[in-house]
């Protein structure tokens, strides 16, 4: 571990470097295409089980338009379900996350759903029909629990499970014990930034920018930083940590504080792991802490950042406070790279704009367009006439032969 990135041979050395065309960032037609084709069909991470550790706890999340709701029924099971009443289509849980105790009340007529999501009585029974308590029951999600995280899928879709999506790290991943971690007790963050979604993962799925503008990573890692492409749906980012004290203060005794920790091997106590999953989250695997981030666009222009952080169950003093410098750290970097964000965003109306030329060590851009192409080979291409945007797109995916295809 901590090697260098060897640059690129053969055909690696021949990716397409000129990045995505300017209309891919501002097109309406193809944000609407990406919410369909991207986020309803893909996996995307909610929250973890810790979160939910009791009977009736539930959490919530918005993506695109589709609501899903987690809850812990009274068997102790995790479900998921949409978040949509059988009668008027009403949220049935309008808070983010709490307990709903014994059942899930819908708060616009009062139908009453048990934890399983089957219908217990519809308020006033006898204006209705005879309703079977499955059939009018909540809408089951299709959801998957890896490592301890919840996933869900709104719609059919490309990707195998999770566990078969994750699973070529299931090896180095095993020794931080996901599933036992819990939340640091500041809950799910969100922020919402004016920016393409895709400029984040731009900016993200490099470290190319890193010695130049995060004194703090750069101070933290120097040149241990590399990052491998994305291959079937995920990619990975490494670097342990440069020798010596750090000259900035939160480096220095985040290095000095970080206490051993003994389940992780040479390789990974003093060092940052993450594992990119497209099209749109992140999991930083650190020696005191574990967290995810994703980004969900809401317009062209707007875009929800989300994440949260989880801390050891036995998390002592000293390990509280490396947890705190990580954080500081990631949290000056964030506000870093949301300038660089903007930037990236606001070049893509620029009349000089002509595209871009990534470097070898911006392989992680590379290829994360790549598989953008592979879902919209229409990117290839100038930019299609209002309103035509998916018949071009479905036209040359079926004739690149696309292993997948979407109900109509």
């Amino acid at each position: 571990m901590g090697r260098t990135q060897n640059p690129p041979q053969g055909a690696e050395a021949a990716r397409d470097r000129s990045g995505l065309p300017a209309w891919g960032y501002f097109s309406q037609d193809l944000l609407e295409q990406e919410k369909e084709d991207l986020f309803r069909r893909h996996w995307q991470v909610i929250c973890h089980v810790n979160d939910i550790p009791d009977p009736g706890d539930f959490f919530t999340c918005d993506i695109v338009g589709d609501r899903a709701l987690i809850v812990r029924d009274s068997q102790g099971t995790v479900r998921a379900f949409h978040n949509l009443c059988r009668h008027r289509g009403s949220r049935v849980l309008g808070d983010e996350h709490g307990n709903c105790r014994n059942s899930i009340i819908c708060p616009f007529h009062g139908w009453v759903y048990n934890l399983d999501g089957t219908l217990r009585s519809p308020a006033q029974p006898e204006s209705l029909p005879d309703l079977d308590p499955i059939e009018w029951g909540l809408k089951p999600l299709e959801s998957e629990i890896w490592n301890g995280f919840v996933f869900v899928r709104f719609q059919p879709g490309p990707q195998p499970s999770v566990a078969e999506l994750l699973g070529r790290w299931d090896q180095e991943l095993a020794q931080y014990r996901m599933d036992r971690m819990v939340p640091d007790g500041n809950g799910v963050w969100s922020t919402e930034v004016e920016v393409n979604w895709k400029c984040i993962r731009d900016v993200d799925n490099e470290g190319y920018h890193v010695p130049m503008a995060h004194p703090g990573l750069d101070d933290l890692f120097g040149k241990n930083y590399f990052d491998e492409p994305f291959r079937d749906g995920t990619s990975r980012s490494y670097s342990g940590f440069r020798a010596g004290d750090g000259r900035l203060w939160s480096v220095r005794n985040y290095k000095k504080i970080l206490p051993d920790v003994p389940e992780l091997d040479t390789d990974h106590k003093q060092a940052w792991l993450y594992i990119g999953v497209f099209p749109n989250f992140v999991f930083g695997l650190y020696p005191d802490s574990i967290y995810f981030y994703q980004e969900i666009p809401v317009e062209v222009g707007r875009t929800i950042q989300r994440g949260a952080v989880y801390r050891h169950p036995d998390e002592d003093r000293r390990m509280r406070a490396a947890r705190y410098l990580s954080g500081r750290i990631d949290r000056i970097t964030s506000r870093e790279d949301e300038m660089l964000t903007k930037w990236t965003w606001e070049a893509a109306f620029s009349s000089a704009y002509d595209g871009v030329l990534l470097s070898d060590l911006e392989v992680g851009v590379m290829s994360y367009h790549d598989q953008l192409r592979d879902v919209f080979p229409v990117l290839a291409e100038a930019e299609p006439d209002p309103g035509t945007l998916k018949e071009r797109n479905d036209f040359l995916r079926q004739k690149a032969g696309q292993s997948w295809e979407l109900p109509t």
